[in-house]
């Protein structure tokens, strides 16, 4: 029974290793959770100005956070003012450091 068991353990540890090799946090900076969770918080900040400003029907962009404040933008606009609008958004919002815009203008999105 006890050989069964052993058995067992190290064929599902055999196959989960794999597994958890793939899911890798790269935003989660987990030796400084105050930075990773200022981060976060910052990241929030901007998307939730984004949709006060209502600008979800000319961008679809993500907003990634890292390194205690530098931001980086990226996705598509319809235009470049809305892309400039975002940029401003998040230079605008408290904590932030550095901006980086990989935004793209598609108009037809």
């Amino acid at each position: 029974m006890k050989t069964k068991f052993l058995i067992a353990c190290i064929t599902l540890g055999a196959l989960l290793i794999p597994v958890a090799s793939y899911a890798d946090d790269s935003d989660a900076n987990r030796s400084q959770p105050k930075v990773y969770a200022k981060d976060t918080a910052i990241t929030t900040k901007i998307k939730a100005q984004l949709a006060k400003e209502h600008m979800a029907s000319t961008i679809k962009i993500s907003v990634d956070t890292v390194n205690n404040g530098d931001v980086t933008l990226t996705g598509s606009a319809r235009t470049q003012a809305a892309a400039d609008e975002a940029v401003s958004i998040a230079r605008k919002t408290e904590g932030v450091n550095n901006v980086h815009s990989d935004i793209k203008i598609k108009a037809d999105d």
